[in-house]
């Protein structure tokens, strides 16, 4: 019995000996905000209608892949949207080429002010962000 349970006990410690190395070589992939080329959003608004936001996007090389939207509140009626890609780094065989691709996410109208849509659209030469600006009036009751 002490024999078996001996057995046991350096089954496990070789299997944990055995295990991953904790001299992995970190992540493979790191995140990027992709160039927003367009977007197609409604005339105008109701109040607590949701609507459908398409935009259509820049993908640099074939290692990128789109991820989602960042869509940040900076005022009551104010929105910042940048397209997320990640990029994957373990790769060497990345073809360089504009990809334009085209996603689309779902907004709520919850005030009856106008809304500001700000998107992404590179950075300029001092390596500022740069947004182009759509305002879309919100329908009075």
């Amino acid at each position: 019995m002490m024999r078996n349970k001996i057995m046991l006990l350096a089954t496990v410690i070789a299997l944990i000996c055995n295990g991953c190395s904790i001299d992995d070589d970190g992540a493979n992939f790191h995140f990027t905000a992709l160039e927003i080329v367009d977007a197609e959003v409604p005339e105008s608004f109701d109040l607590n209608e949701t609507y459908q936001i398409s935009v259509n996007y820049l993908k640099p090389d074939s290692c990128t892949y789109y991820e989602g939207f960042d869509v940040v509140k900076d005022s009551l009626t104010v929105r910042s949207v940048v397209a997320i890609g990640s990029v994957r780094t373990d790769f060497d065989d990345c073809t360089e080429e504009l990809i334009q691709e085209t996603a689309s996410f779902n907004f709520q109208v919850i005030y009856s002010d106008p809304y500001t849509f700000k998107f992404y659209t590179g950075d300029n030469s001092e390596g500022e962000a740069e947004y182009m600006e759509i305002v879309v009036p919100v329908n009075k009751p």
